[in-house]
């Protein structure tokens, strides 16, 4: 599948696995919009439950693209799992 917008569209569906499936393989044929590709698969990869990957998913976008949206998300991703980590200490 080479349209983003309609991977974009699985992945809100829940569909995650798939859409990981069809972004690895969007991103390894190269072309135009890889920022985008590296954001959704990040997105994927949070819905998964697999912050790493999102987070290094994110990396990516913005070393193509420093404005990409994966600058937010990333920002996000980083205060969530900070959040996480100081609750884990006063329990």
């Amino acid at each position: 599948m080479d349209n983003l917008l309609e991977i974009e569209s699985i992945l809100q569906e829940g569909r995650i696995e798939e859409v990981i499936d069809l972004l690895k393989d969007f991103i390894s044929r190269g072309g135009t919009n890889l920022d985008r590709a590296y954001y959704l698969l990040g997105n994927a990869y949070r819905k998964k439950g697999d912050w790493q990957g999102a987070i290094n998913n994110y990396l990516e976008a913005m070393a193509i693209n420093p404005e990409s949206p994966a600058k937010n998300a990333y920002k996000i991703a980083n205060e969530i799992l900070d959040f996480y980590n100081k609750d884990m200490y006063n329990q």
